[in-house]
């Protein structure tokens, strides 16, 4: 437990960082659940629709520090060539 006030302050900090963090996972992975059901059901436009409104929000996770930087482009990349691929 924490004992000086400068560290039961970080803790009260930690708590509310880790909230907000949790919330913007949570959101991120509703974003990829959503093109990921548009992929299986394999209409290309709902899919692509469904990426377009993801890949901002997957890109702002990793701005924020929530998800790493490559992370958040590798997950973009390949979502955007299963999305291609459903037209070819």
């Amino acid at each position: 437990m924490a004992n000086t006030p400068s560290a039961k302050k970080a803790a009260r900090k930690i708590a509310r960082r880790t909230a907000t963090n949790k919330a913007r996972r949570s959101r991120v992975r509703t974003f990829l659940r959503k093109v990921e059901e548009a992929i299986a059901s394999g209409d290309q436009a709902a899919a692509s629709e469904a990426l377009k409104v993801a890949q901002p929000e997957i890109m702002r996770a990793a701005s924020k520090g929530v998800i790493h930087a490559n992370t958040a482009s590798r997950k973009v990349s390949r979502l955007n060539a299963r999305v291609k691929a459903l037209g070819a």
